[in-house]
């Protein structure tokens, strides 16, 4: 019995996800084209055969608007791509990549970042509380609160 090559049976398969660096393209043209908010919450997944390209969204009510959006994205990838744009595109919840940049969720459980000056602000809060434990405890909360405020901040 003579070997088979399994390169045509490889090369088959992968045709399945469509033309060969399609979705490499996308990928590259989709944040400029999508814009900064619509590419946190979507994102290309793959290329059908029929050249829709499939996107991957954060929920289903973000699958529903931009459904609606379809053909302004549409056009705004011809416009990046060319001739190599999908043909339309379909909407639908799934994974999403990481982002290298902490979300608000992340910023949040992080411990925030407490100085001299916001404990000094913090008693001077909490000064006409009567009960020495409770004065402390609202001092310390102030202060993490106050440090929270500044760290949230976008630079």
């Amino acid at each position: 019995m003579k070997p088979e090559r399994i390169g045509a049976g490889i090369r088959e398969e992968l045709g399945r996800f469509g033309p060969a660096g399609a979705i490499a393209d996308v990928v590259t043209a989709w944040p400029k084209a999508a814009g900064e908010s619509i590419a946190r919450n979507a994102w290309p997944a793959r290329i059908g055969r029929d050249g829709t390209l499939h996107v991957a969204t954060s929920s289903s009510a973000w699958a529903f608007e931009l459904g609606l959006l379809a053909e302004e994205l549409t056009t705004r990838l011809e416009e990046a791509l060319g001739a190599r744009a999908p043909k339309s595109l379909r909407f639908a919840p799934g994974p999403l990549p990481e982002t290298g940049t902490p979300g608000p969720e992340t910023r949040r459980n992080r411990a925030p970042n407490v100085t001299d000056q916001h404990l000094q602000a913090g008693e001077e809060l909490a000064a006409s509380i009567e009960d020495g434990n409770l004065r402390k405890l609202v001092a310390r909360a102030a202060a993490a609160s106050l440090a929270s405020a500044r760290d949230d901040r976008l630079v």
